[in-house]
């Protein structure tokens, strides 16, 4: 990566369990027809025997568009990998340990839902992005409670690092994170799971675009 730091768009979440194949073609085809965020690693694999290995075939493909490369949870990876930074579901325990053993310029996100001391926590320590979850009903985002907007609102008052969206977003209700200001969403299934991925991610960048450009004529 050229330098540290994530673009606003479309922060798309893949699934190892896919199958090799079938994920690398998806993403090669996505990053060649959509602007891409950041592409991160979901902490699943259960029967994944060379894990070192996907990431780099997945980080190889994202180098050619400078698109960051973000582990979900498993920082110890970051030595024995390309990736570019790491993701994690909850505030770290051992946060102060993993800084001593990791690159400073590895991007560094966090999961918020409804509590606002999380957001201060990501402030403090020096993160990169946060990323709330649930925004909406989602099968992939289960285990997230459902966002009071308020808290989103209320997050951008601390922080002025990029925040991302995720759970259940789709194209259709995009429409309704007006209200909030926010650069990016996460999305899973929506994309990955489409029968056409890149027309997806298109479809869903449009949306990220029409909002964006709504709120600015709106200020």
């Amino acid at each position: 990566m050229e330098s540290k730091g994530i673009k606003g768009g479309i922060y798309l979440v893949i699934d190892p369990q896919m199958g090799e194949v079938i994920l690398l073609n998806k993403l090669q085809e996505i990053l060649e027809k959509s602007e891409i965020a950041a592409v991160q690693l979901w902490d699943n694999f259960k029967s994944i025997d060379n894990q070192s290995s996907l990431i780099n075939s997945i980080c190889k493909l994202c180098q050619a568009t400078d698109t960051p490369v973000i582990l979900n949870n498993n920082w110890k990876l970051l030595k024995q990998t390309a990736a570019n930074g790491v993701h994690f579901d909850e505030i770290p325990k051992n946060f102060q340990e993993i800084k001593k053993n990791i690159s400073s310029d590895v991007l560094l996100g966090l999961t918020c839902n409804n509590n606002l001391k999380t957001v201060e926590w990501a402030e403090t320590n020096n993160l990169d992005y946060i990323s709330f979850c649930s925004i909406f009903p989602s099968s992939t985002a289960n285990s997230c409670d459902l966002v009071d907007f308020e808290i989103i609102k209320e997050s951008r008052k601390l922080t002025q690092m990029p925040i991302f969206l995720a759970g259940g977003i789709k194209p259709a209700n995009m429409h309704l994170l007006k209200e909030l200001d926010f650069e990016g969403v996460a999305v899973i299934s929506g994309i990955m799971s489409a029968e056409n991925s890149s027309i997806s991610a298109e479809n869903y960048n449009s949306e990220l675009k029409n909002i964006k450009n709504e709120n600015f004529n709106n200020k």
